[in-house]
């Protein structure tokens, strides 16, 4: 195992496990002697054992696009990476007060709109978005809280700093991949993680439920809570199944909810109707009631909005959150961190161009083939032009797309993401090489705001590759969050 070390080349940029003079980081030394004991030949078992257990869980995804509909195996690599417990402070504090700000900008947009009128935001590029739901100014849901499940997507530049690279807030996946990643994890290394004092994930499930059967309407001591899915088609489907089971709730699709004349909504049983108070919901505004949003729409429910805006039931994530994770309202989100909290970003955002603005368009244009260009309402790495790698053909397909339809684009200049030893197959046998890799954190809003002890850090295994959906070719790694800084 010394030799698949000793091999390992590092290359430009921040390396997460090795200083630059090749000496492990403080916190990664004790996995490292660890690690040092291990054999090629064993590396190999544990990673057949991975992939077998992922394989037995049903720990899939699908790909959107693909004419077979085929579900694909997550890719698991074996190397965990590692957050002390003082960075892993910064990047807590970093984004709740982002939440938080966050959360405050929908409750105003969709009240007094005082950021509009104080032109910090422009009333433009909210009212032209696809993702602000007008119907529902003047409507603020249960508990003033639109953002009870995020996901905020980290990175670190070159010289290790983290920065927000966007945010989701409507729908996010890839928690079930942190859960399933730790209990792997656990069976195949169960030694290391009371020798490195680890910081637990498996609260995430019980928090959850906790957080939605609060939101329930006002005198209800056991509310009835169930998961609503888009059914078994979604890229997603395994991460319902998972949660509903580890919360002990009711996965239900559009069909199996029905809404009454009291404006209440019930789940159809063996036994009749049961009242729902509270529904975590997978499916996208778009499709989530037919008689408000898209009226050919069979995920949703009929009479839903109607019964959300009665206070009967408790929607999480709440509706219109999409202008919020919208990649040009991104741009604003420092602003809105000093206008409702008097306060500096901990976390920065990366330097953004915005196509709907003339100046910014010109740079961009001019710039193609060094930019990373996105579609605003795009995700999972789709819509999005990497310049640097891009073809001539590439570029002008984006340049008419920007300038027929700028306010539909952003550009952010490359950042070279930090990146993580991770173990691949070499020419004789397993070898250690560097990948790009990205953190995404997930946050709980109930009574107070939580964080998951890590998130999810997604690798881009393709040797040179910055994307690191997996929907592009993407994995992931068990992330430690330490009690310490060792």
């Amino acid at each position: 195992m010394k030799s698949l070390f000793d091999r390992y080349q590092m290359k430009s940029g921040f390396d997460e496990m090795f200083e630059s003079s090749g000496v492990p980081r403080r916190h990664y030394r004790r996995l490292v002697e660890r690690l040092r004991n291990f054999s090629s030949k064993d590396l190999e078992l544990k990673r057949r054992q991975a992939d077998q257990a992922f394989l037995r869980q049903g720990i899939t995804f699908t790909v959107y696009g693909d004419l077979q509909q085929t579900e694909k195996i997550f890719p698991f690599d074996l190397m965990p990476r590692i957050i002390p417990d003082l960075e892993w402070r910064v990047i807590e504090e970093g984004i709740r007060q982002r939440v938080m700000a966050l959360n405050m900008f929908l409750v105003d947009l969709y009240g007094d709109q005082r950021i509009l009128n104080d032109q910090v935001v422009p009333r433009e590029l909210i009212e032209s978005s696809v993702h602000f739901q007008k119907d529902l100014v003047g409507f603020c849901p249960p508990k003033e809280v639109f953002i009870h499940v995020s996901g905020i997507d980290l990175i670190r530049n070159h010289e290790g700093s983290y920065y927000v690279l966007e945010d989701n807030l409507r729908t996010p996946s890839g928690v079930s991949y942190v859960l399933e990643n730790r209990l792997v994890m656990k069976q195949l290394f169960p030694n290391l993680f009371a020798d490195m004092q680890v910081r637990p994930v498996d609260q995430y499930p019980t928090q959850l439920l906790e957080n939605l059967k609060w939101l329930a309407p006002l005198g209800k001591e056991n509310p009835t809570v169930v998961l609503l899915t888009p059914g078994v088609f979604n890229s997603a489907y395994f991460e319902h199944c998972f949660l509903s089971l580890q919360m002990g709730i009711q996965m239900v699709e559009g069909r199996d909810l029905v809404v009454e004349s009291d404006d209440k909504v019930y789940m159809k049983t063996t036994q009749g109707l049961e009242q729902v108070d509270v529904i975590y919901r997978r499916v996208d505004d778009a499709f989530l009631d037919p008689e408000v949003f898209r009226k050919d729409s069979v995920l949703g429910v009929p009479g839903l909005v109607r019964a959300y805006r009665a206070g009967n039931v408790g929607l999480a994530n709440g509706i219109g959150n999409g202008i919020a994770d919208d990649k040009a309202v991104y741009t604003f989100v420092p602003k809105m961190i000093d206008y409702y909290l008097s306060e500096k970003p901990i976390l920065q955002n990366v330097p953004t161009y915005l196509c709907g603005n003339p100046e910014d368009r010109k740079y961009v244009l001019d710039h193609l083939g060094s930019l990373v260009v996105k579609a605003v309402g795009e995700s999972g790495g789709y819509g999005m032009l990497m310049g640097p790698s891009s073809t001539k053909a590439e570029q002008e397909e984006f340049r008419k797309k920007i300038e027929t339809d700028p306010r539909s684009y952003i550009a952010q200049p490359v950042v070279t993401l930090s990146h993580h030893p991770c173990i691949v197959d070499g020419e004789e046998n397993m070898r250690l090489v560097g990948r790009h890799i990205d953190l995404r954190p997930f946050v709980l809003w109930g009574e107070e705001i939580s964080l998951s002890l890590g998130g999810l850090t997604r690798v881009a295994l393709k040797e040179g590759s910055l994307v690191v959906n997996s929907s592009q070719g993407g994995g992931s790694k068990d992330t430690w969050v330490l009690y310490g800084d060792e």
